[in-house]
């Protein structure tokens, strides 16, 4: 009877592919990786020899298809460190002139959940410009996890991003976010429709230079882009283009209380 239930899971073991040890070595290498470029004890030189081990381990594992050969890509994404840290850092005086809650720039490295969601981005974006299979969305996943803001590896943020408290946001893989914008918790940058047919389509939104978009704001769909300038209130729902230097909120409406309504 065992060897019967043995032969019908292996049966059923159909993706030769999936092996779960890509996604425990992406997550030791996004750990090793961010001490490295932040944790002033950690040894530069050292390091950067074990992600290169690390990292031609995620590609015997993940790089499976022939015509899709990624064994030269550490030499391309080495010499990109220097550029996405210096990119982080800009990131994270955003946070410390955004937030007045920071008490100092060690804070924002080592407890802001907004602060290492964008670490994590910015470094899974340059693997998946290079086409790498798989390991760009899982290092965004093992983020996603730990700071619950979902940020697909694909979509393009600009310089000096801020994203205070990052719970609940959602940022799609077609979305453009230019420089200098602040997003709070709960904001959704998302697709109309998610129908398999529009997978080659730009179908989330874009957002311009210095816009401010307040929690729970949900801004849906490729052809939208939120102008320069503006400012999203919060608990907004926006599915067309806002033009530059607006100002869109909810209408409050506010009633006393009295005998007849209570």
């Amino acid at each position: 009877m065992k060897e019967d239930i043995i032969q019908a899971i292996q049966k059923q073991k159909e993706n030769p592919n999936l092996k779960y040890r890509l996604k425990e070595r992406t997550e030791e290498f996004t750990n090793i990786l961010f001490h490295t470029l932040f944790d002033s004890e950690t040894s530069v030189s050292k390091n950067l020899d074990v992600l290169e081990t690390l990292f031609e381990e995620l590609v015997e594992i993940a790089c499976w298809k022939p015509e899709k050969p990624c064994k030269k890509l550490w030499k391309f994404y080495l010499k990109k460190l220097p550029e996405i840290l210096e990119k982080l850092n800009k990131d994270a005086k955003a946070f410390v002139e955004n937030d007045p809650a920071a008490n100092s720039i060690e804070e924002i490295y080592l407890s802001y959940p907004g602060f290492y969601a964008i670490v994590i981005y910015r470094l899974s974006h340059e693997l998946y410009k290079f086409g790498m299979p798989l390991v760009p969305r899982l290092m965004s996943e093992y983020a996603h996890r730990f700071t619950g803001a979902d940020i697909n590896p694909g979509a393009q943020i600009g310089e000096s991003f801020f994203l205070d408290h990052a719970t609940g946001t959602v940022i799609g893989e077609t979305t453009i976010i230019k420089d200098n914008v602040k997003i709070y918790q709960g904001v959704t940058l998302g697709a109309l429709s998610v129908a398999r047919n529009l997978r080659n389509i730009k179908r989330h939104p874009t957002v311009e230079n210095n816009v401010v978009i307040y929690a729970n704001a949900t801004i849906l769909g490729g052809k939208t882009t939120i102008g320069a300038n503006s400012v999203i209130g919060g608990n907004t729902w926006i599915t067309s283009s806002i033009a530059p230097n607006s100002i869109v909120s909810n209408t409050n409406q506010v009633k006393i209380k009295t005998a007849d309504n209570v």
